[in-house]
């Protein structure tokens, strides 16, 4: 289903630009090629593309949406060669569109040398796929990255007030982000349970056109619904770690293993990006680099790197940055040792019990501190 109405965040992408300038204008290039790995904002702008271009009276004439590999050389042409009725365009919404046999691809390619001026083609690879050459060379390409961290905080509060008609506090922006993560698709879900929360709690709150305040979702809101509290997301157990604080990372495991989509192998993926960075923070202080100038330098490697540090990036650099001089350079090699070894055996079929071994994973973690640290 698509999403029901445009979310694009504020400061959009390349892609979402484009797609709001042909969306207000109602001028419209005749392909369009949806590639890239953030399905949940490709899916959106196919949305806003489809209702700015065809009127909603004649849809059911004048769109057709099928997939590449269903489709022989025969149907592309079919599809690719029929006139709009009763309307002055009509949309062929082609997915898979890599999948294609190599008959129904050469109707495809044909077609392209000359599109139809009344014809709006939509072409949209799944995530994880590689970016067709030909096609990105004979349409108008629309790449949808995943969202950096710092957008997807900005993301929250914009759907939140442009499509679900709510407010949303910033403390319940952050905690919701620490509990679900980047995932747009289950951010727009549990974001839609929480409105429903808040307003169901608040009956009294009328929509803004009453005059009434806007509803507001807080921090009990999101722990209600995803079932978290404050201080006891993963980001609480990564810093945890950091500080060497075994008894509260202890304590804090069966929480972060109990939220949504969360699984050992994820807070292992997020410890070695924190391990990383520390090593790189250490390196650096040893090289001269003045505390500082560390968020800087933390931030330029999350840049390089691109790992994910289960924040946003300037949230885990000041993170990183306060725990730094607690780390020697020995101590952040035996944690990176300790989290290969982890996840090797989480790899291991035979593991019945994550959260016993993440157990012991930061407390061996937090066993690294060195004497000189200390």
């Amino acid at each position: 289903m698509p999403p029901k109405s445009s979310a694009t965040p504020p400061k959009e992408s390349a892609p979402l630009r484009v797609v709001q300038a042909a969306v207000q204008s109602r001028q419209f290039a005749p392909v369009y090629y949806l590639h890239g790995d953030d399905d949940f904002l490709k899916d959106g702008a196919l949305h806003d593309l489809l209702q700015a271009a065809i009127d909603p009276s004649t849809r059911d004439f004048n769109l057709e949406q099928r997939r590449g590999s269903d489709l022989d050389a025969e149907s592309v042409a079919s599809l690719l060669t029929t006139p709009p009725m009763l309307a002055e365009r009509r949309a062929v919404v082609l997915r898979d569109v890599t999948g294609l046999k190599k008959a129904a691809r050469v109707q495809l390619d044909k077609y392209l040398e000359r599109p139809a001026g009344d014809t709006l083609l939509l072409l949209v690879s799944p995530a994880g796929t590689k970016a067709d050459p030909a096609l990105l060379h004979a349409s108008v390409s629309l790449e949808f990255a995943p969202l950096t961290p710092e957008r997807v905080r900005r993301w929250i509060t914009h759907h939140a007030t442009t499509v679900l008609q709510v407010d949303i506090a910033d403390d319940a922006a952050q905690l919701l982000q620490q509990a679900v993560g980047n995932d747009l698709h289950l951010l727009a879900a549990e974001l839609d349970k929480c409105a429903s929360y808040e307003l169901g709690m608040h009956d009294d709150v009328g929509a803004p056109h009453g005059g009434a305040p806007r509803a507001t979702i807080g921090v009990e809101a999101v722990s209600a619904v995803v079932g978290v509290r404050r201080g006891e997301t993963v980001t609480d157990l990564l810093d945890a770690v950091a500080r060497h604080d075994a008894q509260a990372a202890v304590q804090l495991v069966p929480h972060v293993l109990s939220q949504p989509k969360m699984s050992a192998v994820q807070v292992v993926i997020m410890l070695g990006t924190q391990a990383f960075a520390l090593s790189f923070g250490r390196a650096r202080r040893d090289a001269g680099v003045p505390t500082p100038r560390l968020p800087q330098e933390y931030f330029a490697f999350l840049k390089d790197t691109g790992g994910y540090p289960g924040r946003p990036w300037g949230e885990a650099a000041s993170a990183w940055t306060r725990a730094t001089d607690g780390w020697s350079a020995e101590a952040c090699a035996r944690a990176l040792a300790l989290l290969l070894e982890a996840d090797t055996a989480l790899k291991d079929t035979r593991v019945s019990n994550e959260e016993q071994l993440l157990t012991s994973l930061v407390l061996a973690l937090c066993a690294t501190r060195s004497r000189r640290a200390a």
